[in-house]
This record gives C-alpha cells, structure tokens and sequence, in this order.
C-alpha cells in the first residue's frame, strides 16, 4: 500500500513524503505540490505501521487543516486505525492543551477564551485615550515575542509605549483575575507551561514523535520557541513552507525561522520541490529572474512542467483611468471569446487602487467581487468621510452626524448622543439645529459642561467649512483636514497606512471631480457615488480583485497585476522591506496560470493630488522591460552553504557581500570566522 501511495508522485516529492526520522525541511516552490507531498507524507508514515495518535501536523488556518485531513484520510483504510492523527491549527492544538494542563500555572481548567471584540472592550474600558486597534495590535507584539508586562515596561523609552505596556500590564491582570485567555495566550501559556515543566515536555514530545507544520515561512517567535519544546526528546520535525513567499514579516512572522531551520535543528535534510504543475514556462522564467535579486533565501528556481505559453503583456498608461480602460476591454473580449468571469483576476498592492477599477467596471456593467476586502465605498474611513460631507450638504441628517460626532475622538460619547437624539425627537427638530439654537448653558443642562463646548466648537467648525465651499471646492479639502485632522488620526494605528492610502484616494477623487465638473456642487458628488456604489448587484459570476496578500494560495488562468510603480509597488520608504516586496511581486506573478498582464502608469492620484510616478523596479528586475535600474542579482555563494578553502578546510558560510567583481564571504571555519573573497573557496 505504500509503494501505491508514492507512485503519483515526482522524485523529490517521492524524497520527502518516505523521509521517516531526522528533521526536514521542504522547500516547495509556488505551484510545486506542497499540500499533496504533506498529506502522502502523512498517509505513509501511517501505512507502514507509526501510530497515527504519535503525529502532529500543525496549520495556520481552519481552512488549510480541513482540506489536508481530507486529502490525507481519502488515502488511508480509516477502519484500520483507533485513533486518528492529530491535525488541526497551532491555536487549536493550544488550546487542547490547556484544557489538561492549565492547572500547571496554578489557573483552573474552566477559562473563557475571548474574541477580538472582547479583547478590544477589555482593553478600551482600562485605556480610552489611546487608539485602541494600536493598544491591542502592541499587545500581541509583545506576546508573540514572549515579552511580559515587566519587560515591556522597563524596555519603553517613548511616552507612548510607557503608557502602551502599563495598559498590557493591567489587561493582564483582568485576563488573570478573571480566568480569560485571549488569542495570542493560546500559544504563549502552553510555552510557559512547558518552559517551566521539564518533565512534561520530555512526555508530550514523546507523545508526539512525528511533527510536521506547513506554511512554516509564517511562523513567528513564539510558534518556533514552541516548536522546540515539542521536539525535547526528538529531532522529527518536517516543516514545509517557501522562504520565497514569505509576506507576512508586518504580522510578526519571521523569514529566519525558515532561513535559519538547518541550523536550528541538526542533520536537516532539505528537499526542493521546484517542478511548478501551475504556470507556464514563460511566467516561471519571469518569476525566477525578478526573486533572484533576493539575498535573504535558500536559493531555488521554479521547473515548468507546461508548454511555454503566450509572453507577458506590460501595459504602460498615461494615468489610472487609460489603465482601468485598457483591463476593461481585454477582460470583455476574454468574456467575449468564452473565458469564464472566475478564471480572471486583478491584483494589486494597495488597496486604494480598487477605487478606479470598480468605478469603471460599474459603469461598463462588469460584475466584480472584492476578495477578502471591502468595495471601496464600504470602508469605515470612506464612509465617515461622506457622512461629514453630508452634514456639510443637509445639516438635518441624523444619521450621518452620529456617525462621525466622535470622529477623530472629541469625547463624545454614547450616553451624549443618546440624550440629544432624544431631545431631538421630543423637539422634532434635527440635532445639528439643537446644537445651534441652543445657548452653551442650555446644551450643557443636557449633556454637561464639557460636551456642551466641544460640540459648540464642532458646529462651528461646519458652518466655516460650508463658508469655504460656497467659496472654492478646491480649497475645501484642505480646509477640512486643516480643521478635523481625519486623515492625522490614522498616523498611530496598524492599517493607518493603508486607510490613509484610501483617504487619499478619495480626497483625489473629489478634486478630480470638481476639476472635470466645475459646475457641479458636492451634494451632486455625493449622490454619483451613492448610484456607483448601489451598481452592480448581479447574480452571475464575478472578476475577482483582490490584494496580493489575500491572493496566496489562489491561481487564475488569467490575471492582471496594476500599480507597477515605485512607491505603490513596490511600497518604499520609512519601514518599507524591499526583500518583502520583491517576495510580493514573486507571489502575484506565480498566481498566473496562462496568461499574464502587468500595468503601469505615469501618474495617478496619491496623497490627495496628481503624482508623477517611476515604472517599477520589478519590471526591470524580472526582465520584462529594460530599464536604467538594475540591482547586482545574489552571488552563487549564500548563507548555510559548506565550502572548501586550501589552508583553512571545509567551512560554512554566514554571510555574503557584494565587493567589486568578487563577494566577500563571512565563513565559519571550525568555530573560527574569517571573511574571505568567494573565488578563493568551492563549493563542497
């Protein structure tokens, strides 16, 4: 039976799933089989006779344990086996574990495990100043890198983050009072139970013999701190996983744990799953080129087992709207010719850049779905911005001034807005107008003091902006922000950067509207969008767009990639990881199928006005287009290669250097470093 197992599949494939004892690491390119290699391991090691209760097989989603439990059982005669492998995500496995051995840390076994929604009301009802997306997104930081409320209080040297860790300290003091975990606790109490029971992780890891992990590029601190726990009283890991897609550095995942594996655990043996079932030779060739500007990887290149198929398109547009025309008209002859809607995709870095595609898919009557994101109109921070417009348009909406009273925060809370929403009933007069009638004093016998001058303020404020909009809607925009600072009060969150993006798309939106329409007001703004937001409701299939991040995993015959330009892809500047983003590039272009479009353009709309904008470097790089931007491509010599010197002997390379024609290589020679140009060493 496990000879049939290992018959369909390719010799490195075959390699790794009859791979038994010692760590291995499968690195599996794009398209390469990953799960199929995984699930035959699984069902293999179970056909010759390893108890299945003895494996662990760890995931990062419900979705990837689901279908890798269904692969892998479809293989086996399940009426054999009493127990079934243990296969489910690493925050599921955690919490089994507590469930036994919570007491361990002197907590009882009956805790409540709360949601993010809990996690943010907790942290809000100790905190309300600081932005509480910011506070919950430090506090799993500070988790995930299995720092506690002590250290982080004496390692702040800002203001901000003093206050920042004393709020981790008291949420968790609540957690513990209370017996509540919350997500991130889920891996880090089984490590502290571990770390601190020596006895029971020698008994857990000889429980389980066999573990193995996908998506292993993903991991962070905590997961690999973790994983080494398990693995006490064994060197049985197999993780698989693709250094060369890792894009997740911004959600904590560290490249190093699946750079650093052969080092972390000792005897690895590597396996390179680098025959891609998915793309044709033309689009592989091009996603080799553009990864091999990388230094931080392993080193592979992608196989095409295809026809080499049809070159890529490089669309060059003046602007985002020639762009949009130019995938609308190839995407209705593709529609036209038989293609299916769901075989095409369009792609992009930032999301902002939805906003042209959707308004022109709507006016040409293509039906479209946003794949793990929100149409462009339905994003909170869009949404607030119409609803202040609003009020500036009719002061009696209701509804959109309790949208965005408290937006940014001014202390306007619930209980406030209650009580003038019952003063406005009972005096059927709108709210805005109560704000305005009334005196200070009278205000204040309804909702205090202090919130009686803050709306004051706020009500004046709209009166000069609708002043400066009867006087020029150009400069009513910058007036606005001048006076509410919207777009400011996104500086300190974790997706500000891109909710500012959208912020600015629309504010460029507004002006481009004025500018082509300048004898129209903004209440007729308001209601084309209204209309452009209420199209496209139909019921046949969809063209897919969506983010490169929400791409992963997915594959479409036909696919677009726009926004090739500095600055919107790759994302440069303070913070900005060009390894990362040349990882996003590989990503994208693997995701094609047959055919495959890349769009740039020469300007667009960015930070509220019209820029002008560079071709991306990765056109370039992946050798699509000539362009003056080059970057030297990664010496043959990378880290964790064994090398030979004549004098020194065999060595292993920790770090390699561009210097002139030749790379200086940091190598370790038996404990000794020496830096020594590479063509004076070999390979071994």
């Amino acid at each position: 039976m496990s000879e049939n197992l290992l018959s369909l599949l390719n010799d490195s494939q075959k390699s790794a799933a009859e791979h038994i004892d010692g760590s291995l690491l499968i690195l599996a390119g794009a398209g390469s089989g990953k799960t199929k290699t995984i699930t035959t391991r699984l069902a293999y090691l179970i056909s010759i006779g390893i108890d299945p209760a003895s494996i662990l097989t760890l995931t990062f989603t419900n979705k990837a344990a689901s279908e890798m439990r269904e692969r892998a059982f479809s293989m086996i005669d399940q009426a054999s086996i009493n127990t079934p492998p243990l296969l489910c995500t690493f925050h599921k496995f955690g919490l089994l574990f507590l469930k036994f051995h919570m007491s361990e840390l002197g907590r009882k076994g009956n805790f409540i495990i709360i949601d993010t929604d809990d996690k943010k009301r907790i942290i809000k009802s100790i905190d309300k100043e600081i932005t509480t997306s910011l506070l919950v997104s430090e506090i799993s930081k500070y988790k995930n890198t299995l720092m506690s409320p002590a250290e982080a209080i004496a390692g702040a040297e800002l203001k901000l983050y003093q206050q920042i860790a004393l709020v981790y300290q008291k949420y968790q003091e609540y957690l513990l009072k209370n017996n509540l975990v919350d997500f991130d606790d889920l891996l880090l109490l089984p490590y502290e139970i571990l770390k601190k029971n020596e006895k029971l992780a020698q008994q857990v890891s000889q429980k389980y013999q066999y573990i193995m992990v996908d998506e292993y590029q993903d991991t962070n601190e905590l997961q690999y701190r973790l994983l080494r726990l398990l693995c006490a009283t064994h060197n049985n890991l197999c993780v698989v996983g693709d250094d060369d897609q890792s894009i997740y550095g911004w959600r904590g995942a560290t490249i190093k744990n699946i750079l650093n594996f052969s080092e972390h655990f000792e005897g690895t043996k590597v396996v390179k799953l680098e025959e891609n079932y998915r793309s044709t030779d033309t689009i592989l060739n091009h996603a080799n080129q553009l990864i091999e500007h990388n230094r931080d990887r392993l080193g592979k290149k992608l196989v095409g087992t295809r026809a080499k198929g049809d070159s890529i398109k490089v669309y060059e547009s003046h602007d985002e709207n020639e762009e949009t025309r130019k995938i609308i008209d190839d995407i209705k002859a593709l529609l036209d010719s038989g293609i299916s809607a769901k075989d095409v995709a369009i792609l992009f870095r930032v999301n902002a850049l939805s906003r042209s595609l959707e308004e022109g898919f709507n006016k040409a009557g293509l039906n479209y779905k946003l794949v793990g994101g929100m149409k462009f109109y339905e994003r909170a921070e869009i949404k607030d911005l119409i609803a202040f417009f609003r009020i500036l348009t009719n002061s009696n909406d209701n509804f959109s001034l309790k949208r965005v009273i408290n937006k940014p925060k001014r202390g306007i809370g619930k209980t406030t807005i209650d009580k003038l929403e019952a003063k406005s009933i009972q005096t059927q007069k709108p709210i805005f107008d109560l704000i305005q009638e009334f005196s200070a004093d009278e205000l204040a016998a309804i909702v205090g003091k202090k919130n009686s001058r803050t709306l004051k303020v706020f009500e004046a404020s709209i009166m000069d902006l609708k002043d400066i909009l009867t006087e020029s809607k150009m400069k009513f925009l910058d007036a606005f922000e001048d006076t509410f600072d919207y777009r400011a009060s996104y500086d300190n969150v974790p997706d500000g950067f891109e909710r500012q993006g959208n912020i600015d798309e629309f504010y460029g939106y507004i002006r481009d509207y004025f500018m082509q329409n300048p004898h129209l007001e903004l209440k007729d703004f308001l209601n084309e969008i209204a209309l452009e937001s209420e199209n496209g409701e139909y019921n046949n299939e969809a063209i897919s767009m969506m983010s490169i991040h929400a791409s992963k995993g997915l594959e479409f015959k036909n696919l677009f990639i726009i926004g090739l330009e500095e600055g919107f892809f790759p994302l440069t500047g303070d913070g900005a990881d060009i390894e990362e983003e040349r990882r996003l590039g590989y990503v994208a272009i693997t995701r094609a199928m047959d055919n495959l479009t890349l769009s740039f353009v020469h300007s667009r709309f960015y930070k509220g006005k019209r820029a002008i904008l560079q071709k991306s470097r990765f056109l370039s790089e992946s050798g699509l287009i000539k362009g003056s931007l080059t970057i030297e491509k990664q010496s043959n010599f990378k880290k964790g290669d064994l090398v030979q010197h004549k004098i020194f002997g065999m060595g292993r390379v920790q770090k390699a250097t561009k210097a002139g024609k030749d790379y200086k290589l940091t190598i370790n020679f038996g404990g000794t470093k020496r830096d020594i140009l590479s063509s004076f060493v070999e390979k071994s």
